[in-house]
């Protein structure tokens, strides 16, 4: 049974996982700006009359007259019956025009495509605008927006210390390394990513330079625990940004094949924790 479950619950919270990802990009990205583009066609092409036209105004277009009073062109509406209500549409021209242009020109196919392609260029040009000098120019006066620059100032450091590509986009990017640290207590490790430097008073109780190392929680990656530590107690570890999250988000499950390969032929009591700033590999005693 425990085979079974082991065997079941990865797909399941994979699945699980996509479903969240996708519905809160469906929520707060793709529905919203799949009604900003209806509400636009709607004002393009929307023909609403609020008396009867006559020969003329009509120019061979019949009108059916709805529950509002309102004229729109009877093709419209016949579409609107025959594809979206089949009792009989919305009462306002308006409200004609929206079903007519969401059904026909808005359909998931065309639309999906369509906002990914556009998604992925804003993203692109967004990454090369904040890039120059007008990005840091807009970064300036975020921090100096009260309240808001206090918790841009925290996201903006964390997301450059996890997606920045090179050492000179972020104050503390060249603290960036995986270490190994023993917490909650000794003889339990831990691993995690030095941010920064510690709080000063920390340093001069410690009388020794400290760091900041930021510990993910499993599976939860966004919960994290701050702790300062000396940094003559963190071991460098040789694993990628990448290869941490993966291990933190697994549980401990996925591991490299080379950390494996090294686990496996340390000798019994001590664990390899990888290259360390001397570029020498430390044997922590376990």
């Amino acid at each position: 049974m425990l085979r079974g479950l082991t065997l079941l619950l990865p797909p399941i919270l994979t699945i699980v996982i996509l479903v969240w990802i996708v519905s809160t990009i469906e929520a707060y990205f793709l529905k919203p700006v799949t009604l900003a583009a209806r509400e636009v066609v709607v004002a393009t092409i929307a023909d609403v009359r609020e008396t009867a036209p006559d020969a003329a105004q009509a120019n061979g277009q019949q009108y059916e007259r709805l529950a509002s009073g309102q004229y729109v062109p009877s093709d419209v509406v016949n579409w609107v019956r025959s594809n979206v209500s089949a009792s009989r549409p919305p009462e306002t021209g308006l409200g004609v025009y929206r079903e007519y242009v969401e059904s026909r020109f808005l359909q998931p196919q065309v639309v999906v495509p369509v906002f990914l392609c556009l998604f992925v260029l804003f993203l692109y040009v967004l990454g090369k605008f904040l890039a120059s000098e007008i990005g840091r120019l807009f970064d300036w006066g975020i921090l100096h927006l009260p309240i808001v620059r206090k918790v841009y100032s925290a996201v903006k450091q964390v997301t450059d210390l996890v997606f920045g590509e090179n050492a000179g986009e972020a104050q503390h990017i060249h603290y960036r390394r995986v270490v190994a640290i023993e917490y909650p207590r000794p003889g339990l490790w831990s691993i995690g990513l030095v941010v920064g430097e510690a709080v000063i008073d920390v340093t001069a109780a410690a009388n020794e330079p400290c760091v900041t190392v930021m510990l993910p929680t499993s599976p939860a990656i966004f919960t994290v625990k701050p702790v300062m530590i000396p940094q003559s107690k963190t071991y460098d570890v040789k694993l990628t940004i990448d290869q941490v999250l993966q291990f933190i988000i697994s549980c401990g499950v996925v591991l490299p094949a080379e950390q494996l390969a090294i686990s496996s032929k340390a000798p019994p009591g001590n664990a390899v924790c990888g290259d360390g700033p001397s570029a020498e590999i430390k044997k922590i005693e376990g």
